[in-house]
């Protein structure tokens, strides 16, 4: 698997990730100072995009992050088969978590990790999200679902997609991490419940 192509493929993979619509879109409807980072959570993600600048700015940042993801499985799956698909899937969730390019700062990893589960196996990804559909329609809050997809990725990778596993392993491991503040709002009744007015 690890030859120049595959090496070539991976590198690619962590820099899909690293892809930030929403830096990108903020940037261009606000300036540098319309920056997501600066606004509301100051996540670069989905719920905050829709919070700040509404539900269109939102729609092509879940787009583009779910879209990144799936590139990057095919990518490797083209180049080394399903032990490549897994390693870019993981290298470009990273990517867009920790990116180079953005000091290291990054998003929480949902929809990125939805368009790599989506392309590694579409049960596998349609049952991730039905986990975290079910969970945000009874809470009306965003992180339950992301939470619960998470601790569910390992889980359902052991069944529809067995080399994935431990990759999944550790990033269901690091999303949890990355929603701590998050957590901590659950438990102290502070988390907001989404609403699509914009």
């Amino acid at each position: 698997m690890f030859n120049v192509w595959a090496i070539l493929a991976a590198v690619a993979a962590y820099f899909l990730g690293n892809i930030s619509p929403a830096i990108l879109v903020s940037r261009a409807i606000g300036g540098k100072e319309g920056d997501i980072r600066k606004q509301g959570s100051g996540n670069p993600g989905t719920t905050n995009m829709l919070r700040v600048y509404g539900k269109k700015a939102a729609a092509v940042t879940l787009l583009i992050d779910v879209l990144k993801g799936v590139a990057a499985v095919l990518i490797g799956r083209a180049v080394g088969g399903a032990p490549l698909a897994y390693l870019c899937g993981f290298l470009a969730e990273m990517g867009h978590m920790y990116p180079v390019c953005w000091g290291f700062k990054g998003g929480k990893g949902i929809a990125t990790g939805l368009g790599i589960v989506l392309a590694i196996s579409p049960v596998y990804g349609l049952l991730e999200l039905a986990v975290a559909v079910v969970f945000f329609v009874t809470t009306k809050m965003v992180s339950p679902g992301s939470l619960a997809a998470a601790a569910a990725l390992p889980v359902l990778a052991h069944f529809f997609a067995p080399g994935f596993f431990w990759y999944a392993l550790i990033l269901g491991v690091i999303v949890i991490y990355k929603h701590r503040s998050n957590i901590r709002k659950l438990i102290n009744h502070e988390e907001s419940k989404i609403s699509f007015k914009k």
